[in-house]
């Protein structure tokens, strides 16, 4: 997980992280053979190490008492205890940047991580979450008495928005729904680095945007980007390229992102009145008899507590919201100095002594007031400058803006409005949640299936133009798939992966029958993708009926939001042998990262390559993978070639593969490594083998059609 991602041609990045590769000193397997391909991506949150297996969270979280969960949460702001005393008695701060940072790690590349992953290690234990283990520590009396009804994932958003209402400011509203995983997850990439807040993910340096694909953040460790400046040095100028190159990468544009700094920082303080050296270890690494407390030192909660190592509050009164920021962010000088812990900020000049905060040691004395490199970002970059004039000259304008973004920031992970629940949840559309509404009218099934086999397309267009719609959905952030129809608009109709000429001409066939019976278009191609693999089933000699489930509507492009859904182009996908140029990353690795996006365990992914070969989907008609002489029907013959002795295979170039029969010597197939790891790799080739096997033919089909219809079911909001 930790090799380059970059082109070889190096004309741009590679979206995705390698997490195929095992790192040495993982098991005595990676150790033996560090290149051996790890299929752990696949089988992680597997039912065994969920201690509520039939639990239904989506059911039981609707039963919560919303209004008594909020009172709870808003008397725990000031309802400080003895063992981590609050800020001045008011944990407002504290819990804004616990949600900060659990849910500020989001990525638009891949989705991840889930928050729920705040709780382990390794984002448990990075320098910039020091003491948010006490957040959740605070937070366990609230979760012990809501148990199951209330995940740690909900509860961990909330906290910072309650904080926020209990501050005095009006949020925009709050979705629960999010479920916990019960371990950390294995398949997000971080960065190659290994030392804390190292820097190693610029092809140039000077370029922020050459940061590599999918990070967002601009040091190892870090949730967004040093507060001290580029590499630790003060440049406000060059900080704001960092800045928007981060929140960019999260889908927050320029008014979204400036918004989120400012609000972000209108309450709280940050802390570094001490020695740094102090610290004790992270909770990862800390002595068991700490219970998974880190960073521990003498004296270190209240005024000597150390984070960040900035020290200072952003306002007068970091416990209150207010509009103090912009006020002094644009109507004071600023000179960078050092904080008692020997960190970069920026502190005002000439700042009147009724303005600065209180001293949290002494309530009768006052302290410094501090900015970090990246609010002051916020007044000298020119466009960030133009929008913070804006706020503070339309205050209303700011906090509308500052609302919706922090709502956008909290509930990125939970796709459409429709997989939403609780009291407080928005009504309002917003183009980034990739709303569809349902189709309404009602059609016959079996008429738009008879009207479909009618027509003049093959099978493998019928199943190809439903694969590639639906395979867009990443289980990550509910984002993507088939509900919409949005193959069919900009950008998805012009991706190189969804072949557009072959596309039009099916796109044209299959809208008009949508027309004629009432059927909507995204129903429509998965029924034809259901008419063409029944078809194929009964070529290959067997009788399953595919299911299906009506009810997907139909998205506008102007309900597309085309900066945000280019994310989702796949620029590799192995079940059809397609990646889109040379990457460092072997063709099996991104397979697995596919199928990770997909939510498919390792022997769905098998069992989905061996059928989308013979069934000749591959992309623009290649033959690589093609085991079988009776293309277009779905039987195991990919499997049984594969596993047969009576061929040898041969390399040909970088990625393809001659099959040779050993008694003729002539070349019976080719092949790709996507498609021969199914027989090099020891856990994949066992589930080759049984699919091979003379008695799971049926088997085969029935596994088959059932993997079929998790993907094209996927998006739908009643599934999840």
């Amino acid at each position: 997980m930790s090799t380059e991602i970059k082109k070889t041609n190096g004309s741009g990045k590679c979206p995705v992280m390698h997490g195929g590769i095992t790192k040495a000193g993982e098991s005595n397997t990676s150790r033996l053979w560090p290149n051996s391909l790890n299929l752990d991506i696949l089988h992680q949150h597997d039912t065994k190490t969920n201690p509520l297996p039939k639990f239904d969270y989506k059911k039981e979280v609707k039963k919560l008492n919303f209004k008594k969960l909020k009172k709870d949460l808003l008397k725990l702001m000031t309802d400080s205890q003895e063992w981590w005393p609050a800020d001045l008695g008011n944990y407002n701060g504290l819990m804004v940047r616990l949600t900060w940072h659990q849910v500020g790690t989001y990525r638009e590349f891949d989705g991840r991580p889930n928050v729920g992953s705040h709780r382990f290690s390794p984002q448990d234990s990075w320098p910039d979450n020091t003491n948010l283990d006490k957040a959740r520590r605070l937070l366990w009396p609230i979760k012990k008495k809501y148990g199951n009804k209330l995940s740690w994932s909900d509860l961990m958003c909330l906290a910072g928005t309650m904080a926020y209402e209990q501050a005095g400011f009006k949020t925009f509203g709050f979705s629960f729904g999010r479920e916990d995983i019960w371990e950390p997850e294995k398949d997000v990439y971080w960065g190659k680095e290994t030392v804390p807040l190292a820097v190693d993910r610029y092809s140039d340096p000077q370029d922020r945007s050459s940061l590599e694909a999918p990070l967002a953040a601009s040091h190892f460790q870090l949730v967004y980007v040093n507060p001290q400046g580029v590499d630790g040095k003060p440049d406000p100028i060059r900080t704001a390229m960092d800045v928007r190159e981060t929140f960019g990468r999260m889908g927050m544009n320029d008014v979204e992102t400036a918004a989120l700094t400012i609000g972000g920082h209108s309450i709280g303080r940050a802390h570094g009145n001490g020695n740094p050296d102090n610290l004790g270890p992270e909770p990862a690494g800390a002595d068991i008899h700490e219970q998974g407390f880190g960073w521990n030192q003498e004296n270190g909660t209240g005024a000597n507590q150390i984070t960040s190592g900035l020290e200072g509050a952003w306002t007068t009164n970091p416990d209150k919201w207010d509009h103090q920021y912009l006020d002094l962010l644009l109507n004071y000088k600023w000179e960078s100095r050092k904080s008692p812990a020997g960190a970069w900020q920026w502190e005002p000049i000439n700042l009147e002594e009724e303005k600065k905060p209180v001293d949290l040691a002494d309530p009768k004395k006052k302290a410094r007031l501090m900015f970090t490199d990246a609010d002051m970002a916020m007044a000298m970059d020119p466009e960030y400058r133009k929008i913070s004039e804006q706020f503070y000259n339309d205050p209303k304008f700011f906090e509308d803006s500052f609302a919706r973004a922090w709502f956008k920031l909290t509930h990125r992970t939970m796709g459409s409005k429709q997989n939403y629940i609780g009291p407080w949840a928005p009504k309002e559309d917003l183009i980034w949640q990739g709303n569809v509404k349902p189709a309404k009218k009602k059609y016959n099934i079996k008429k738009v299936k008879k009207m479909i086999a009618a027509t003049s397309l093959s099978t493998s267009d019928l199943i190809i133009t439903a694969w590639d719609s639906a395979r867009t959905y990443r289980k990550t952030d509910k984002r993507g798939g088939a509900n919409g129809a949005r193959i069919r608009l900009a950008p998805m109709k012009d991706w190189d992966g969804n072949e557009p000429k072959r596309l039009s001409k099916v796109l044209k066939v299959l809208e008009k029958i949508a027309k004629k019976t009432g059927a909507s278009i995204a129903d429509t191609i998965i029924l034809a993708g259901t008419v063409g693999l029944e078809k194929a089933i009964k070529k290959g000699g067997f009788k399953v009926k595919v299911p299906f489930r009506p009810g997907r509507g139909d998205a506008s492009q102007e309900q597309t939001e085309v900066k945000s859904f280019k994310w989702l182009e796949p620029y590799h996908d192995g079940f059809r042998n397609y990646v889109k140029t040379d990457y460092s990353a072997m063709p099996e690795e991104l397979l697995l990262e596919r199928a990770s996006l997909m939510g498919l365990t390792a022997k769905e992914m098998t069992v989905l390559i061996g059928g989308m070969r013979v069934l000749g989907t591959n992309h623009g008609g290649t033959q690589h993978g093609v085991f079988t002489d009776n293309v277009g029907a779905l039987t195991n013959d990919f499997f049984v070639n594969l596993t047969d002795m009576k061929y040898i295979w041969k390399p040909t170039g970088k990625n393809s593969y001659d099959v040779i029969s050993r008694k003729s010597g002539k070349t019976k197939f080719t092949a790709t490594r996507a498609d021969l790891v199914l027989g090099s790799n020891s856990i994949l080739r066992s589930y080759a083998e049984v699919y091979a096997q003379d008695d799971n033919k049926k088997k085969f089909v029935n596994d088959f059609v059932e993997v079929w219809t998790k993907i094209m079911n996927a998006d739908l909001p009643q599934l999840h």
